[in-house]
């Protein structure tokens, strides 16, 4: 069996699903599917807005869905494309309450991996940076 470090800070794992353009439409469906609420970010609400092109304003930066069975983490995407469940579409995010344990798990997953975003200071608060892993697997880490 495998050593596993001892942990002592809260960790939480969500599905991050990307929807591409799509995401306002993909939460409404699912509310009407499992009910429940969702919140939103757009990117015309965010300090990146000037950054972005004026077609890309409107799209869903960031939103979190929660019914009372399931919750998910959503965004429209950093690019426009089509849907393609062979691409694949769900990235995991991973929140931790601990600073300095976030710093090492990101630094674990990047072994043998490829930082894609530096973890580094957010504008809404904390730090936050993505990875993929050596499997291919894409985490969103977010630390306080």
């Amino acid at each position: 069996m495998a050593n596993t470090a001892s942990v002592s800070t809260e960790l939480q794992l969500q599905p991050y699903i990307f929807f591409y353009g799509r995401c306002q439409e993909a939460l409404d469906f699912y509310k009407r599917v499992f009910g429940g609420t969702y919140e939103v970010m757009n990117i015309k609400d965010t300090p990146m807005a000037d950054k972005m092109p004026p077609e890309a304003r409107d799209k869903v930066m960031h939103a979190s869905f929660k019914s009372p069975s399931i919750s998910f983490l959503a965004s429209d995407g950093r690019e426009s494309k089509a849907i393609d469940p062979d691409a694949g579409n769900i990235s995991l995010a991973l929140s931790t309450t601990d600073a300095a344990e976030g710093e090492r798990i990101f630094k674990a997953l990047s072994d043998g991996g490829k930082v894609t975003m530096p973890l580094d200071d957010a504008f809404w608060g904390g730090r936050f940076g993505s990875v993929n892993d050596r499997f291919g697997n894409e985490w969103l880490i977010t630390t306080p």
